[in-house]
């Protein structure tokens, strides 16, 4: 009699529910039955209501702000999987705090992003998928497999379906000099030309805009980058593409962290027509300007391809 049972399940933490639910339906799957709850002072707990032994588990769970709040309901849960006797425990972070601490910048400097690895591996994950690192050398972190995706199909599919824009009056603008093979890629997969921006960072969260490198005159300027955070260095680049002649600014971003007032700093940013974020981030409610793009579909199939031990680099092209 043969009793090995590795079912694949799905299950959500409390950052992102609604995307979880997405890739669910895409699936045709329900999520299971799991509660990550606090108790009074503070610590994290989960309730997994539900057999998981022997099972393929999938746990989505960005590791966005509240970070270390969302990290550690994370690294519970899959402990939590691992105790109860899951076959395979995979995490899907789309996105994956404390990326962008991942050298030492200055003397005694922590590399955070090693460490962060080094607690979902000793947890006992099997298994990363996520999307687009800050840093793609993180992945080396890692003694298990990940699979980073890119969102450069998923925002190419959406300006080629957008009869809006036209390819002889768009220009792709990298925001600084870190983010060129990102933006390269963008412009390679629509077929525009790439303009890069020169920045400096004279503290963390500071940036200023040197110079821009390439020709946006009388053109649409896609400025595309992984994360916005504060939003101050998109509103200075905003600044200086318009005094080079863009027509209009439309700004991409993967990862929509948005902290402090960064809403209300780019909406009141006149040179910005229109920002585009996906949903690796929940979003509250955010103003017209601003625009969320799903990448539910995209990590659906991620899942389902690595369940079914198929090719997953086919999702970049």
């Amino acid at each position: 009699m043969n009793f090995e049972r590795n079912e694949m399940k799905l299950f959500s933490g409390s950052a992102n529910l609604p995307l979880a639910e997405e890739i669910a339906e895409y699936l045709g799957m329900t999520l299971g039955h799991c509660d990550p709850f606090r108790f009074s002072d503070g610590e994290v707990n989960i309730k997994i209501d539900e057999t998981v032994r022997g099972h393929d588990v999938f746990i989505i769970q960005p590791t966005s702000p509240p970070v270390n709040e969302n990290l550690m309901e994370l690294l519970v849960m899959i402990d939590a999987f691992r105790r109860a006797s899951a076959r395979t425990i995979a995490a899907v972070i789309p996105y994956f705090g404390y990326a962008r601490q991942d050298r030492k910048a200055r003397g005694r400097d922590p590399i955070t992003a090693k460490l962060v690895a080094n607690l979902l591996t000793v947890a006992g994950i099997t298994r990363i998928i996520t999307l687009d690192l800050h840093a793609e050398q993180i992945q080396g972190f890692f003694d298990i497999p990940v699979d980073n995706l890119l969102s450069v199909p998923v925002f190419a599919s959406h300006f080629q379906k957008n009869g809006i824009y036209h390819t002889d009056e768009l220009v792709v603008v990298s925001p600084d000099i870190g983010g060129v093979k990102r933006a390269s890629r963008f412009a390679e997969k629509l077929g525009l030309p790439l303009a890069i921006m020169d920045k400096r960072r004279p503290k963390d969260n500071i940036a200023e805009v040197v110079r821009l490198i390439g020709d946006v005159a009388n053109k649409t300027a896609l400025v595309f980058d992984d994360i916005i955070d504060t939003g101050r260095s998109l509103a200075e680049a905003a600044k200086l593409i318009k005094k080079k002649g863009a027509k209009r600014i439309i700004a991409c971003s993967t990862h929509g962290v948005f902290s402090g007032n960064a809403v209300e700093l780019i909406q009141n940013t006149p040179e910005i027509e229109a920002v585009m974020a996906t949903n690796s981030i929940q979003q509250k409610a955010v103003p017209e300007k601003f625009q969320i793009i799903s990448v539910a579909n995209l990590l659906g199939e991620a899942i389902m391809r690595v369940r079914k031990n198929l090719s997953v680099s086919i999702l970049f092209r």
